[in-house]
């Protein structure tokens, strides 16, 4: 019986090929827009977390001045190197601090000239931040004590400054210090604000020190937890021993932050998730406006053709079977709705990741759901209509003009 409904609801949808489209069309759209924004929503989630991670192992930031907040001001002492020595010498689940400061800086080289950020650290620096040398090396320990006029710099100001040169042993000039390029960084690509994580120039610390900044501020100390280890612990440790340092009674609050990236990227991931649940529920809305579109549509055939369903019900039809064939109707139009929405939003969601440069994560999951979501819409909104051709009077019907 199910078979023969199916061909019979096949032959209604070629007798009326453009208003079966234009019926489905609420359909299409409501199961495309779903994907897509789950799809693009799942990739911006992975490209966050992924993001977050290259920044570092168990990383954790140390900064002067207080979170910002309502209520609540952000300045704060900047730190000295012994405060970075302290953490490394008192907490023992440290396995590197990098302290770090930095300050724009126009990077000039022969008749170029970029404008970047120069950060001055130690070498642990790169471990800490998860940093790779891909060409020449990174200054060394000895280097960093006597402050010696050496760079490391970022895939960005070798393209602007070298173009297809090698840099290294040539020498740029910050303002009035000549800096001979050592190392070239690996690439990063931006961050997940935007920002160019190859834009920058390294420099012993000692060095932006005395010949760059003038002062011995820290900006601030990045420390990289040893793996296994409570990165709750060694916060609260930290914490305990600035306060220490930076000598706080126990009624004052902290004039510091102390971060922990796995709680920022499991707090931007919760919040991206939940975005693409609220603008996917938003996008669901039009597939009830499908299934309204799909109901209308199949009133208007079962009064089209209630002549056919009278002859069919005096001939001996039993009521169900009639019920069973607009169903089939119904969930024919809905799936296949459902199933040109799937592919639609395949091809969207991969073009858009491209142009969003965003990973273009298959979700499985949701497009099962969408495609099964279609047919329960023609199940729902295609009930009313078939059971109303279904209980049509024959004598009645035949009478219909």
């Amino acid at each position: 019986m199910i078979g023969n409904a199916l061909l019979l609801a096949l032959r209604e949808l070629r007798r009326n090929v453009m208003r079966s489209f234009l019926t489905m069309l609420g359909i299409i759209i409501g199961v495309a827009a779903v994907i897509v924004l789950v799809t693009l929503g799942g990739g911006a989630t992975k490209q966050v977390t992924e993001q977050i991670s290259s920044l570092g192992s168990n990383l954790m930031m140390v900064t002067p001045g207080k979170r910002m907040g309502p209520g609540r001001e952000s300045g704060g002492a900047p730190f000295k190197l012994a405060d970075a020595e302290a953490i490394a010498r008192e907490v023992p689940s440290v396995a590197a601090v990098a302290p770090a400061a930095s300050a724009a800086s126009t990077v000039i080289y022969a008749n170029e000239n970029w404008s970047s950020t120069v950060t001055g650290s130690t070498v642990e620096y790169f471990t800490v931040s998860n940093r790779r040398i891909k060409e020449g090396r990174a200054f060394t320990e000895a280097e960093t004590r006597a402050g010696v006029a050496v760079c490391v710099i970022g895939e960005t100001i070798r393209g602007k400054l070298f173009g297809g040169q090698d840099p290294i042993g040539s020498k740029v000039r910050l303002g009035k210090l000549a800096c001979e390029v050592i190392g070239l960084l690996e690439s990063k690509g931006q961050s997940t604000m935007g920002t160019d994580q190859d834009d920058l120039l390294v420099v012993p610390l000692r060095t932006f020190q005395r010949r760059i900044a003038g002062k011995e501020d820290i900006g601030i100390i990045q420390v990289s937890v040893k793996e296994g280890e409570s990165t709750d612990r060694v916060k609260a440790d930290i914490s305990r021993l600035m306060r220490v340092r930076r000598h706080l009674s126990a009624n004052e609050e902290d004039d510091f932050s102390v971060m922990d990236l796995k709680e920022i990227a499991t707090m931007l991931s919760g919040t991206t998730r939940v975005l693409t649940g609220l603008l996917g529920a938003v996008a669901a809305v039009s597939l009830l406006v499908g299934g309204i579109g799909i109901m209308n549509i199949m009133l208007v055939s079962v009064t089209e053709r209630t002549r056919e369903i009278g002859t069919r019900l005096a001939i001996g039809a039993l009521e169900r079977e009639v019920l069973m064939q607009f169903l089939v109707e119904a969930v024919v139009l809905s799936s296949f709705g459902g199933l040109i929405g799937i592919l639609l939003a395949l091809g969207t969601s991969i073009a858009l990741a491209g142009v969003l440069q965003v990973p273009f994560v298959f979700n499985a999951p949701i497009v099962l759901v969408g495609f099964l979501f279609s047919g329960a819409i023609g199940v729902v909104f295609g009930y009313f209509p078939a059971r109303k051709a279904a209980r049509l009077d024959p004598i009645e019907a035949l009478r219909h003009e």
